[in-house]
């Protein structure tokens, strides 16, 4: 239900329990003596009673939303709050008709025989709660401001309250994969404090550091001493004010592994400035190492950035030396054809985005002629476009024969994998 439907639905109740306490209090003054009961009231004036009552929440709900309006707060804690007042109200009533029936000496004997029992069992966990913050407020273990963990929840976050039956923690990371706090408030039950264990990361708050690391792998023909100046300026510079105030030099550890080595820069940091002073070093270290030309960073399977990009160029220049503009009159075909229609749909690529592969030919000893190995749609679609050439990878007769000729053996596979 809205709060707006609560809120007319709480003007109803009051409007109508007045009429019902107008009516109830005429009604007992014209009949004062009409249906009494055994515990003096009559009916009308209990019923005048009971409507006072319950108007009583009506009215102190109203008027606690209107004032929440008034500064800015939600309808809904109002709701909230008016819940307790009609809780308030109706065992009030339930008071008023055991008064009226003379049964009020029964009505105590009963609630304090199962109400105490009732009360102590709702009660236990609200009870070791208080405990929980009276024990917190003496020793102080953790205060607002602080960071803590609750590693068997899997939990951290920044203590924003230390109420009488929560703690109210602002939760770091949960929405991001990072330490930093993400503005979801959570509501910790005092009580669990006693079966939780409770990591706390800034004991002494004007001085929180920890100690974190960064790791770079870098290859084993790198400078390692290089590196490894590389990694503490780079700490030294972002956290430079850490070092004067604890007086701890970030230092390195190595370790060994198939595709290099790994550097471990380790440094303290500021607790809650963890993730951003790591981002800082890191863009430092890698900008430098960029520079750097004595110190390349591994990557599995390529083994290095550089080696990979050496490879990737080498590639393209080979790739770049062996292709040549051969003349189409010049190419002799060895009978292979393909669909028509596949040759319109390749074409019509072709004109759009050029030829993005090469055919493959063989020189043909003694005359100016080659004859086509590989790629028959492709060479099909640039002769119906009207080319005069098309790009071509010539090998000689020499190292086909070595070879056993393996691209005639592949030819309708380049046709449906390559050539489409």
């Amino acid at each position: 239900m809205s709060a707006k439907k609560t809120f007319i639905r709480t003007w109803l109740s009051f409007v109508i329990s007045l009429i019902l306490i107008g009516a109830g209090a005429v009604m007992a003054i014209k009949y004062p003596d009409l249906w009494m009961m055994s515990g003096g009231l009559s009916v009308f004036g209990l019923i005048a009673i009971l409507a006072v009552l319950w108007n009583l929440g009506s009215l102190l709900t109203l008027v606690t939303i209107i004032r929440l309006r008034q500064q800015g707060r939600p309808e809904s804690e109002g709701i909230m709050i008016g819940r307790l007042y009609r809780l308030g109200s109706f065992i009030s009533m339930i008071l008023a008709v055991a008064y009226a029936f003379g049964r009020i000496g029964t009505f105590g004997a009963l609630f304090s025989m199962f109400g105490g029992m009732l009360l102590g069992w709702s009660l236990q966990a609200p009870v070791s709660g208080f405990a929980a913050w009276l024990l917190v407020s003496i020793k102080r273990p953790f205060r607002p401001g602080d960071r803590i963990q609750f590693p068997n929840l899997g939990l951290t976050g920044d203590v924003k309250d230390i109420g009488p039956m929560y703690v109210v923690l602002d939760q770091v990371g949960g929405t991001v994969g990072s330490e930093e706090a993400v503005g979801r408030h959570i509501l910790m039950p005092n009580a669990m404090l006693f079966s939780q264990v409770v990591i706390n990361f800034t004991v002494c708050q004007e001085a929180a550091y920890m100690l974190d690391e960064v790791v770079v792998r870098i290859t084993y023909d790198s400078n390692m001493r290089k590196a490894e100046q590389i990694l503490l300026d780079a700490a030294r510079k972002v956290t430079g004010d850490v070092i004067q105030a604890t007086g701890i030099e970030p230092y390195i550890r190595s370790d060994l592994y198939d595709y290099g080595i790994y550097l471990r820069l380790r440094y303290q940091t500021k607790v809650k400035d963890r993730a951003r002073l790591a981002y800082e070093i890191n863009m430092e270290i890698v900008q430098e190492i960029q520079h750097t030309t004595s110190v390349d960073l591994a990557i599995p399977f390529i083994y290095s950035y550089r080696s990979g990009m050496a490879d990737m160029d080498r590639k393209e220049h080979d790739a770049a030396q062996h292709m040549h503009q051969v003349e189409i009159v010049k190419i002799l075909e060895d009978g292979v054809s393909g669909d028509p229609k596949d040759i319109e749909q390749l074409s019509r690529s072709i004109a759009v985005s050029g030829l993005l592969q090469p055919v493959v030919l063989e020189a043909m000893p003694g005359a100016d002629k080659y004859k086509l190995i590989a790629g028959h749609l492709r060479f099909a679609a640039c002769r119906s476009l009207g080319w005069k050439t098309i790009p071509s990878i010539i090998r000689n007769v020499d190292s086909g024969a070595a070879m056993g000729h393996p691209l005639e053996a592949d030819v309708k596979k380049q046709i449906t994998s390559i050539s489409r």
